[in-house]
């Protein structure tokens, strides 16, 4: 059984007992979240999406939070004696998938 949740702007295919990381959410380390937005399920040969999913919800539990590696941003312009360097690390939260309601 697995569903399709939707978070981020992000759409993920988790199954109980799946760790994934997703977008910052603001929870604490250890407290349970609730993904309401589920866009499809599968169970077995029963699969609903869309409007048939509603009343569905995945529930998780936080693992922790971190940040993903630096990404370098570089411009450059030739001829001009332009150059720009920056850093960026995403953060994220880290999930355990405990249970699909529905």
């Amino acid at each position: 059984m697995y569903a399709i949740i939707e978070t981020g702007s992000k759409q993920y295919k988790v199954s109980e007992g799946d760790i994934i990381t997703v977008e910052k959410l603001n929870v604490l380390e250890g407290e349970s979240y609730t993904f309401e937005n589920v866009l499809a399920i599968n169970k077995g040969d029963d699969i609903k999406a869309g409007a048939d999913a509603k009343g569905i919800s995945v529930t998780a539990t936080v693992l922790g939070e971190g940040k993903h590696k630096k990404v370098i941003v570089y411009k450059y312009k030739p001829k001009k004696g332009f150059h720009k360097k920056k850093g960026h690390r995403q953060p994220f939260t880290k999930l355990k998938i405990e249970k699909i309601n529905g």
